[in-house]
């Protein structure tokens, strides 16, 4: 991560950890609906344990490491021009700082080369 001051690596690890949060209580909502269907009797034991597998090997595994890795101010820039954040949440001072990052995210959006997670 660049350097940045005080104030701004705060709101990057705030955001960060918010993104975080909704990608993942995203993730959990599909499982949920798996756990339903179990529990309806839609869905077998066996089948429900490999779906607990694949969310703990794909995307519990992928968001853990994107979120806690080196550079969480290009996961916030992500976030927001995937809309997981609304640039209208974050601080213009935020913005600011993350200018160039968000500038290179917003481009591959424009391009159709930004994964945008599905609801």
């Amino acid at each position: 991560m660049r350097e940045y001051p005080k104030k701004i690596k705060k709101l990057i690890r705030e955001f960060a950890a918010e993104a975080h949060e909704r990608e993942l209580h995203r993730e959990l909502a599909g499982l949920d609906r798996r756990f339903a269907e179990w529990r309806n009797g839609q869905l077998g034991s066996g089948a429900l344990s490999d779906e607990i597998h694949k969310y703990e090997n794909g995307p519990s595994r992928e968001l853990f490491k994107r979120y806690n890795g080196e550079l969480p101010d290009m996961m916030v820039a992500y976030a927001i021009a995937a809309g997981i954040l609304k640039r209208e949440e974050i601080p213009a001072e935020l913005l600011e700082a993350i200018a160039s990052p968000l500038e290179y995210f917003d481009r591959l959006k424009e391009r159709g080369e930004l994964k945008i997670p599905k609801e």
